[in-house]
């Protein structure tokens, strides 16, 4: 998310309280009254992005307020959106049969070959695919949320940092010019160990609840059939969608204009067409029996757009203040970055731009900390350990809350649909903060010392 520089200096910290609000929104209300929260999640949204809106409105005038929430809706929220329906329509096209028993091995299975994927298809487009078969190789599991958990960890977040391709902080860095190789050659070890260390974890955890489920002995004896897949289609129209991305994302023609003053550009709008056109051919063509076999339905999907309204809007005075670096009011957060000499530190580099992924989103917050380590990717590509350590706090920590990355959100949605009972926002960072702070501490022991 990219908040023009001009709106940088009108923003103290106290505007950061109604994207504050937001949050404890999503942690609290579900808890406390969850149908309220279902039938209102919408004007909730809608009440904090106001909150934040009309006092800009008022202290910094409308256009300053119009300019800031049309920029977030068209440049940042629009695609993005655009870009989860495609993948959401395409992925929820691709059925796949056979039974599963959803044993410690299958499922870690499942989850290894998800993670492999998020590198070649996006963390997005991986999770859409792989969603649906793990949710139905352990529905008949008494205790089966930790496998989604999990899956967030692997299959949202850690398996997309190999590849620019797999998720939206290296694509901004191949697009702000970080070679493609140098990210799959530097993160490489970081990616592998992660994942080796997650899968670890689960299957010993997966072990332990799968040794205390009550299933009857003949779910467990009945013989796994081979998987198939129907939809191919849809597999095709996936890899459509990521050439797309990557494409125009490194093409430049130079050519703009502007709608309702926002800047856009020519490579906007043939990707954001393109994918339109992908989700159409997608729901046109894809047998309905696929559909049903996963269960399909958009009401995954509208809450997620609902939810993140609100985010995109109310994360704007954040997210301006970060990017004012040392000049603004998150300056000493800023400044921990640095010895005492003024050098970098890439350890701090992970730990800042991992904890801000997670409690903001992992794609401008890379932005900010490219930025302040210099912003010149060939200095960067020289200091590889300040620009891995950006990368992997960016990549690795988005899966730290449900908020941290696109997809969280996403699994989570489509997996309380299917009557998975998820954790709640807390809930789920007692998780995170479990399994994964021990893990980046191994982390930053062996790449950043």
């Amino acid at each position: 998310m990219q908040i023009a520089t001009s709106l940088e200096p009108l923003y103290g910290p106290w505007w950061a309280l109604p994207f504050g609000a937001m949050l404890l929104s999503i942690a609290i209300l579900p808890l406390a009254t969850p149908d309220f929260w279902h039938r209102a999640q919408g004007r909730i949204a809608v009440f904090w992005a106001s909150a934040f809106l009309i006092p800009t409105a008022m202290v910094h005038g409308v256009p300053a307020a119009a300019g800031a929430m049309l920029h977030a809706l068209l440049k940042e929220y629009t695609p993005l959106l655009i870009l989860l329906v495609a993948l959401y329509a395409t992925g929820g096209g691709i059925a796949v049969r056979g039974h599963l028993h959803g044993s410690p091995g299958q499922n870690t299975l499942l989850l290894a070959v998800g993670a492999l994927l998020a590198s070649v298809m996006g963390t997005t487009g991986a999770a859409m695919l792989m969603v649906r078969p793990v949710i139905r190789a352990n529905l008949a599991r008494r205790r089966n949320a930790h496998v989604l958990v999990f899956f967030i960890f692997l299959v949202a977040n850690a398996g997309g940092g190999l590849t620019p391709l797999g998720d939206p902080p290296l694509l901004l860095g191949l697009l702000g010019g970080v070679d493609f190789f140098w990210t799959v050659r530097h993160m490489a070890a970081p990616v592998l160990l992660l994942c080796a260390l997650l899968l670890g974890i689960f299957h010993l955890t997966d072990r332990w609840f799968w040794s205390h489920e009550s299933q009857a002995p003949g779910d467990r004896a009945r013989p796994a059939q081979p998987l198939r897949v129907e939809g191919w289609r849809n597999v095709a129209l996936l890899a459509v969608i990521a050439g797309t991305v990557l494409a125009c994302g490194m093409w430049k023609p130079g050519i703009h204009g502007s709608l309702l003053g926002v800047s856009i550009t020519l490579q906007d709008v043939v990707r954001d067409t393109l994918l339109i056109c992908v989700t159409l051919v997608s729901l046109a063509t894809t047998p309905r029996a696929a559909r049903d076999h996963n269960h399909f339905q958009w009401a995954p999907m509208r809450e997620v757009a609902k939810l993140f309204l609100g985010i995109f809007i109310t994360i704007i005075p954040v997210v301006a203040m970060l990017r004012a670096g040392s000049a603004g009011p998150l300056a000493p957060l800023v400044r921990l970055t640095s010895d005492a000499a003024g050098q970098p530190v890439p350890a701090l580099y992970f730990w800042a731009t991992g904890v801000l992924s997670g409690l903001l989103d992992n794609a401008p917050t890379y932005l900010v900390f490219f930025n302040l380590a210099g912003g010149n990717p060939a200095q960067l590509m020289l200091h590889a350990p300040v620009l891995v350590a950006i990368s992997s706090g960016a990549v690795f920590m988005g899966a730290l809350s449900y908020i941290g990355n696109a997809p969280n959100f996403m699994v989570k949605a489509i997996a309380e649909h299917s009557k998975v009972r998820m954790p709640s926002f807390f809930g789920y960072m007692a998780w995170s903060c479990a399994v994964l702070l021990p893990c980046f501490v191994v982390l930053q022991l062996v790449f950043f010392p």
